[in-house]
């Protein structure tokens, strides 16, 4: 589960977690909109320093608005995974993402799941993030990593 494109580090971080072993992913991609407000995505730019970033959360698009950007992190980010030798496939969620989760982890028999986030620290605080969330919806280990800067 991403929310935003992957970078160069993190298609090399998620593709090496398991040495040489042959990995298949399917990334579910969150839009910005209802899993965090704009208050709270401050306050995160505002514990790690980006005063700049914490101006701007209100500009940016949220919920349906949000939809483009992330079929396009989307597309980014699978094409990167293959480029780097590995199966993948995904889709925008939207509503449910939990719930999506759970049935895409029973469909594909999934190992494990990884939610690839920026820092979120009070919902992190509150284990309302989506890792601590989704460890007791999904039933297989869920590893949490902070994504890389562009």
């Amino acid at each position: 589960m991403i929310e935003k494109a992957l970078t160069s580090e993190d298609v090399e971080f998620v593709t090496t977690l398991h040495g040489e072993e042959q990995t298949s992913f399917v990334v579910l991609m969150q839009p910005r909109g209802d899993q965090a407000d704009v208050l709270l995505r401050a306050i995160d730019d505002l514990a790690m320093g980006e005063l700049k970033e914490a101006a701007r959360e209100g500009a940016e698009p949220e919920g349906k608005n949000a939809r483009q950007s992330a079929e396009l992190a989307l597309e980014v980010s699978l094409g990167a995974l293959r480029q780097a030798g590995s199966e993948a496939v995904g889709q925008v969620i939207e509503e449910h993402p939990l719930d999506k989760l759970k049935s895409v982890v029973d469909d594909a028999e999934a190992d494990e799941v990884i939610v690839l986030t920026a820092p979120h620290y009070v919902e992190e605080f509150f284990h309302r993030d989506w890792a601590s969330r989704a460890r007791h919806k999904v039933g297989v280990p869920v590893l949490k990593l902070f994504a890389h800067s562009e």
